[in-house]
């Protein structure tokens, strides 16, 4: 099977303490046609020192060295330029890959199609120190979790470990990037990328998701948080996406739980326009 080159875009900020490790895991890749793009979003750690001194035998791997700090996903669309393999994978600088990670999503998305643009996994969430925790598989099990045309499903639930996504370019280019307008970005790409595109899921652990405080997943569940109100934001593209009652029927269970879930965290406001969103369904 003829062989494609992958593109790692690697988002480091302030993640002095995890980035060597996850650099090196794409080093560490048994696929060997791999481009590597570092970006650095204006750490105030040591982060960038880190960077540099472990790719001086590396001139190969592109830097990119933010002055300010513009987020995930502008900081992420600041890498598509240089993006020159077929396949792309977002990992943040606190995950790490596992070594079969990269092959097994080129082959994966390969025998399925060209149809099937975005390949996921299971992974292993592991503690800031590196402690394995358990499985995402645990809370979500391997038969309960869908492939092929998957839209509705993302719509209705969660299921995906974020840091497990690998998709082919041409995703992101219909996608025109990330939507910068938002606080984080893979809720909006599932949405958008699901609805053009196939998915095909590998039941078996190639990533390690690290579970950092304050970090982006934690703050989904803070009360005003901006990463809230982007997903109100995403839960409104939905509803222009939508094309049939069963998908609308999926998109007031998903704002039902955020609704809830807004009232747990005494975010009135927000649960008010989860609510009118609903009512407009």
């Amino acid at each position: 099977m003829q062989q494609q080159l992958v593109t790692v875009i690697c988002l480091c900020y302030n993640h002095e303490r995890f980035v060597k490790e996850a650099i090196e895991s794409v080093f560490q890749q048994t696929y060997p046609f791999i481009q590597l793009i570092v970006v650095d979003d204006a750490s105030s750690d040591n982060s960038v020192t880190v960077i540099r001194n472990l790719l001086k035998d590396h001139p190969d791997v592109s830097f990119i060295y933010l002055k300010e700090n513009v987020g995930n996903c502008k900081a992420f669309n600041k890498a598509l330029p240089l993006v020159k393999g077929d396949f792309i994978i977002d990992l943040a600088a606190d995950d790490v890959l596992l070594p079969d990670r990269i092959q097994e999503g080129v082959d994966d998305l390969q025998t399925s199609g060209k149809d099937y643009g975005v390949h996921y996994s299971d992974a292993a969430i592991i503690s800031e120190e590196g402690i394995f925790l358990c499985h995402h598989s645990d809370k979500f099990p391997h038969h309960t979790i869908p492939h092929g045309d998957i839209y509705k499903n993302l719509v209705e639930r969660y299921f995906i470990c974020s840091p497990t996504v690998m998709y082919r370019r041409v995703v992101i280019e219909e996608l025109n990037g990330y939507d910068e307008a938002l606080a984080f970005e893979d809720f909006d790409f599932w949405i958008r990328s699901s609805r053009k595109f196939k998915y095909v899921y590998s039941p078996v652990v190639l990533i390690k998701k690290r579970l950092v405080s304050n970090s982006m997943s934690q703050k989904q569940f803070t009360r005003s948080g901006a990463q809230r109100w982007s997903t109100l934001a995403v839960c409104r593209k939905i509803k222009s996406l939508n094309k049939s009652e069963e998908e609308n029927i999926a998109l007031k269970i998903r704002l039902r739980y955020e609704l809830v879930l807004s009232l747990k965290l005494f975010d009135f406001k927000l649960a008010f326009q989860f609510f009118k969103l609903r009512m407009s369904l």
